[in-house]
């Protein structure tokens, strides 16, 4: 029966918490979304958080992943090597107290370049597992840090982490344009001027520096400034993938943000495909069976 919560399931992020009471099924019966991210919370708080949780749901297993593994969060869990799958993220969750066990993220450790992800992996292999996407393909996740993803049988096999939202931030708030980034962001012809701007771009520096030439010789209304630069650094987000030709990209998240994306994917000549919703709770289902 779906009524009853068999564990809690916790995305824990770091600015962010969302708590999920699920049910031996699968079937989400309560969620809770608050501000309550790692960053909020001490070290030695989090018991009270746990009880506060069980308060709130029932006192059931609790199985969390996202930046609550990190060196910042509660307790580290340590990065699962690439290829990773949910059957060796589910062997190396960590027990941090009593019936509350926390998910690993995964990391490049080889080649020339590392990197490394703590949640998005749940969400990409949830997509897989509840046949929402392929086993073999590309995701892309946009966000504060975008990723690209690839997959082969189910299994993360390599993966690249882009600064994107977090530069657009900056830009907003600090340094030479910032004051000038206030507009709205959408789709419409600042953008996708600002989208190929960016595709063509070899020099994103220079690129970004001619929002406050634009601004400043008539050459861009002030009200388009915003969506005109956030079409530059999603273009030149875009413009690393050099394989996207006719190819799906599985876009996770949702939001006017993978709407901008879809656009971006479409310029560079590859299909975008939207993920359902669902994929997190998918990805952390599947542990907890792994795991029960």
């Amino acid at each position: 029966m779906a009524g009853r919560a068999a564990y809690i399931a916790v995305d824990w992020g770091t600015t962010n918490r969302r708590a999920y009471a699920v049910a031996s099924d699968g079937t989400v019966v309560d969620t809770l979304t608050d501000g309550r991210g790692v960053l909020s919370i001490a070290r030695d708080a989090y018991p009270a958080e746990i009880s506060a949780l069980r308060t709130r749901f029932g006192a059931e297993p609790v199985i969390a992943v996202g930046m609550v593994g990190s060196s910042r969060g509660w307790c580290e869990a340590p990065y699962v090597d690439a290829p990773a799958t949910l059957e060796r993220l589910a062997g190396s969750c960590r027990e941090a107290a009593p019936d509350v066990r926390i998910v690993p993220g995964v990391a490049l450790r080889d080649g020339r370049r590392p990197d490394v992800m703590r949640g998005e992996e749940i969400q990409i292999l949830g997509a897989i597992h509840a046949g929402t996407a392929p086993a073999t393909a590309l995701f892309c996740q946009p966000g504060t840090h975008n990723k690209w993803v690839e997959t082969v049988d189910g299994a993360i096999t390599t993966f690249t982490t882009v600064m994107t939202g977090e530069f657009f931030s900056l830009l907003r708030t600090h340094g030479i344009l910032a004051g000038m980034l206030d507009g709205p962001v959408s789709d419409g012809a600042a953008f996708r001027r600002g989208l190929r701007r960016g595709i063509a771009s070899g020099n994103l520096a220079a690129t970004l520096f001619e929002v406050r030439a634009g601004l400043l010789l008539d050459r861009l209304e002030p009200a388009a400034a915003a969506a005109y630069a956030s079409g530059v650094l999603i273009g030149a987000d875009v413009a690393t993938r050099d394989d996207l030709g006719g190819r799906p990209v599985h876009l996770l998240g949702g939001g006017a943000l993978s709407a901008l994306y879809a656009v971006a994917v479409t310029e560079m000549g590859g299909t975008p495909v939207i993920v359902p919703d669902g994929a997190t709770t998918a990805g952390i289902h599947a542990l907890w069976s792994l795991n029960a």
